[in-house]
């Protein structure tokens, strides 16, 4: 298995099937997460790019790469805002649901069953390199941002979210989310797993790259929602480019 793939987070995301879709089921935090994911990328990437952000496809033309893609929640809107959609996964199970969907949708979307190092290995680039809730589910940190790096094309931009490891990380994402409001299954995330934005903008720095932006994201329990935030202590994004 390759080194930065842990073989155990792969199968718990590969039994998901088609709940990956289903809005009320496990990946219930996901759908309610999009609105304001796909909030930040369009913005961040309008910016990085010069785009129009009124534009009906403000994406148009650029190649982006979902690592991790799951079933394809993010793949599909970012293709609908004009990008050209390349989605990975490990699990075999996850693409065949993800191209399945995209199919029924009416979308062109490339999926591939294939890891980011066998990607990078073949000399892949991409004008944007993004993974979203990813980077606490891999084996090797440094090596799964070095070879993110690797996909970015020179000019273009790479976007992590993950979540921090605080008290309030563990009382929220852990506690809360998997053992109170059952969002997720048990075992779902593990703490020490975690990274601070302090950590993961030291292992962008080794791997070349320096961050950009960085901003929170936050759960709204009254209105069920999530909103972006200067609040990076549950769940954050970083914006890197490669430096010089």
């Amino acid at each position: 298995m390759n080194a930065t793939v842990d073989p155990a987070e792969v199968a718990r995301f590969d039994a998901l099937g088609a709940q990956w879709w289903d809005e009320k089921g496990k990946m219930a935090p996901l759908h309610a997460m999009n609105p304001a994911r796909l909030a930040f990328l369009r913005d961040a990437l309008v910016r990085h790019f010069g785009r129009d952000a009124r534009a009906l496809r403000p994406l148009k033309g650029l190649s982006i790469l979902d690592i991790g893609c799951g079933g394809g929640l993010l793949s599909e809107p970012l293709a609908r805002m004009g990008g050209h959609v390349t989605g990975i996964d490990p699990a075999p199970g996850n693409v065949a649901i993800a191209r399945a969907h995209a199919a029924a949708s009416g979308l062109s979307i490339d999926y591939m069953p294939v890891t980011a190092e066998e990607l990078a290995a073949r000399g892949a680039r991409f004008d944007v390199v993004v993974a979203l809730e990813v980077v606490e589910h891999v084996a090797d940190v440094s090596l799964f941002v070095r070879t993110a790096g690797r996909l970015v094309a020179e000019g273009g931009v790479l976007v992590l979210s993950t979540l921090n490891r605080t008290a309030r990380s563990f009382a929220l994402a852990i506690v809360g989310a998997e053992y109170v409001l059952r969002w997720l299954p048990p075992g779902t995330h593990r703490w020490e797993k975690f990274i601070t934005p302090e950590e993961l903008e030291a292992t962008l720095a080794a791997a070349g790259f320096a961050a950009r932006e960085k901003v929170g994201l936050a759960y709204e329990p009254l209105s069920g929602d999530f909103h972006l935030t200067g609040d990076l202590s549950v769940n954050y994004f970083l914006v890197a480019e490669r430096e010089g």
